[in-house]
């Protein structure tokens, strides 16, 4: 594989990024910003062929995550962060907010504890509103009360995605599509690294970052020396989504209390004013991405507790996603896990596990922290 050559001050390295997810973009623009080389290995032939291309594209204020944690603490810094960059790299978004909503009094003691959450996190703005209150911001809903979020938003998310890859060019950086990495080894004070594809050989780099998604841990197993029990187990936790047949009923988003795995089947709006539900959550054991319409039944169910003039037949499969969860059914959610030397005992190796939701909204918060951990 062929790699740009530039002359760096003494602290520049030659940084690998594995995958062109949105975070292994945000890693490599971030470590182009601070005069690193960077190189992006992509296994297939595109940008956000994973997990980023199939999420609900909404920028998360922060509300739900345990109070420290690097889900919080990213969600609420990154999700700043993506709004002062898209409104500076023309990226289209809009901050419509959402309505966490309870429709009886154990959702209610729930959306409570929500919001009591979200000033913990330090959510700007947040506030529990009655039944008449919400209806008059959303005449079609039905609740007895709902906490307002309105720094929630959505995002063109593929249009993020470019705008970073732009800034890596625009840095001397590049992605090597159909790159697949084979096996790494760190040898003489570098990580040798074999690459599969059309340009199939081996390349010494400083500091390699895995931000291969759903394949992070497979790739963990294939570094040499790297210890067995620190790679997490994988669990893959399905999203569905289906499509509304009709004219959007809402202009924010609508939340139900989250479920084991999720945060529920919720109303999500695209930039182009598509309204669309999910998704759920359905264990699975191999990665399959068809849409059962027999779950749309489900689907029914939940979302007419929240909008019960949902019309029959209005709901058709549209797309779905895969959550790379390091926890199973009724187990509490793992925080963001980012492996760096401390954690495993190899040199200028950041391995990142688990990065679902809100890993959209926090990209660039993360990024910083992987790139802040790679020494010179």
């Amino acid at each position: 594989m062929a790699r740009s050559k530039r002359a760096w001050g003494s602290d520049a390295m030659q940084v690998l990024v594995v995958g062109a997810g949105v975070i292994g973009l945000a890693v490599a623009r971030a470590a182009a910003l601070r005069g690193h080389d960077v190189t992006v290995a992509e296994s297939t032939g595109g940008i956000a062929n994973g997990i980023s291309s199939r999420n609900s594209e909404v920028i998360h204020a922060g509300l739900y995550y345990p109070t420290g944690t690097r889900r919080a603490v990213h969600c609420v810094r990154g999700r700043r962060m993506l709004y002062e960059f898209c409104a500076s790299h023309g990226v289209a978004h809009r901050k419509c907010g959402k309505l966490v909503v309870a429709t009886n009094e154990a959702e209610l003691a729930k959306v409570e504890t929500i919001a009591a959450q979200a000033r913990i996190n330090g959510v700007e703005s947040t506030e529990m509103i009655g039944a008449n209150a919400a209806r008059a911001m959303e005449a079609e809903l039905f609740c007895i009360g709902a906490l307002w979020s309105p720094e929630t938003g959505i995002i063109d998310s593929h249009g993020y995605m470019l705008a970073l890859w732009g800034e890596l060019q625009d840095r001397g950086g590049m992605i090597a599509f159909a790159t697949p990495v084979e096996r790494l080894s760190y040898e003489a004070a570098h990580w040798r690294v074999q690459f599969g594809g059309r340009d199939a050989g081996s390349v010494p780099f400083d500091a390699v970052v895995n931000a291969a998604g759903l394949g992070a841990q497979a790739l963990a197993r294939r570094i040499e020396g790297y210890p067995a029990d620190k790679v997490p187990r994988l669990v893959l936790g399905k999203g569905n989504y289906f499509g509304f047949a009709g004219r959007p009923a809402f202009s924010r988003l609508i939340y139900p209390t989250p479920i084991d795995g999720g945060l529920g089947v919720h109303v999500t709006l695209d930039m182009a004013g598509r309204m669309r539900f999910g998704p759920d959550v359905e264990w699975i054991k191999e990665e399959n991405y068809t849409v059962d319409p027999r779950r749309a039944e489900a689907f029914y169910d939940r979302i007419r507790t929240y909008w019960p003039a949902l019309p029959p037949g209005s709901l058709v499969p549209d797309y779905s996603g895969i959550r790379p969860k390091l926890t199973g059914p009724g187990e509490g959610q793992a925080d963001f896990m980012i492996a760096t030397e401390p954690d495993h005992g190899l040199p200028r190796l950041v391995n990142l596990f688990g990065i679902e939701s809100p890993g959209l909204t926090s990209s660039l918060s993360l990024a910083d922290e992987v790139v802040g951990s790679l020494p010179s």
